[in-house]
């Protein structure tokens, strides 16, 4: 039985621990570390939201793409449909919509990039996809290369409408050759957690707290990258996805 003590530590933690419904996302979740796209603005051009402006229980939300949900305080991230729907504005280098964080530098708030050779590099996230829109889905996690050196991703994590898991790794810094390997499974809705890792040149992601995958990074050749994280639709149907927990560590 738990002393006086210890089950007070216990309540604290838990307290501590839990989502406010109440409060705007960045109530929840540490801000400092990210900036936001939305799938709305001028055509090649999103609206992007600065990390101070998501910060704190009062920062942004938008109750149409990036919200608390009021019955469990999780971060919803939601996508309209392709870029022919009403409300889906893309980047110039890209045919799909995103509500999605990018990754900064908590000591600076400007846009963060790492080495892969270093130790440590990983994003963790606890989520639950209940609309994971058509086709290939969307991608819930990923790893960029540095915009001053490539457009494309070093991998992304898709969730389908299937469950189905999967990790596109791309061949080589120009794009266009992504190669895919199965991942995972977990029914649509089901809450479930990942970890992406991509150090000391190795790139390797982890379902549900399982033994790490392993996967080739072909020519790659370790681009300094950063992380981003939300709902980045590849069909054609609304997405939506929710997101109890989401961590960086370098």
């Amino acid at each position: 039985m738990l002393s006086l003590f210890h089950a007070l530590v216990w309540w604290v933690a838990c307290v501590v621990a839990a989502l406010n419904p109440l409060c705007a996302p960045g109530g929840n979740f540490d801000m400092r570390y990210w900036n936001l796209q939305l799938p709305i603005g001028s055509k090649g051009h999103p609206t992007t939201i600065s990390s101070a402006d998501l910060q704190g229980c009062c920062g942004y939300q938008n109750w149409d793409y990036f919200f608390t949900e009021h019955s469990d305080g999780a971060l919803v991230m939601k996508v309209p449909g392709s870029p022919s729907s009403a409300g889906c504005v893309t980047t110039a280098h890209s045919l799909h919509c995103s509500t999605e964080l990018r990754e900064l530098d908590p000591a600076n708030g400007k846009p963060s990039s790492w080495d892969p050779n270093q130790a440590v590099n990983r994003l963790f996230a606890r989520l639950a996809c209940s609309q994971p829109g058509d086709g290939a889905g969307t991608v819930v996690g990923q790893i960029h290369i540095d915009d001053s050196v490539s457009t494309k991703p070093v991998a992304e994590l898709y969730y389908d409408a299937d469950g189905n898991l999967t990790v596109g790794v791309e061949r080589n810094r120009t794009g266009g050759n992504q190669v895919r390997f199965p991942a995972g499974h977990v029914p649509v809705g089901q809450t479930f957690t990942y970890e992406i890792r991509y150090e000391s040149n190795v790139l390797s992601v982890i379902i549900d707290g399982g033994c790490p995958q392993v996967f080739p990074t072909f020519q790659l050749d370790a681009p300094r990258s950063y992380f981003k994280v939300g709902n980045y639709l590849q069909g054609s149907t609304a997405s939506d996805v929710h997101f109890f927990e989401i961590q960086v560590t370098h």
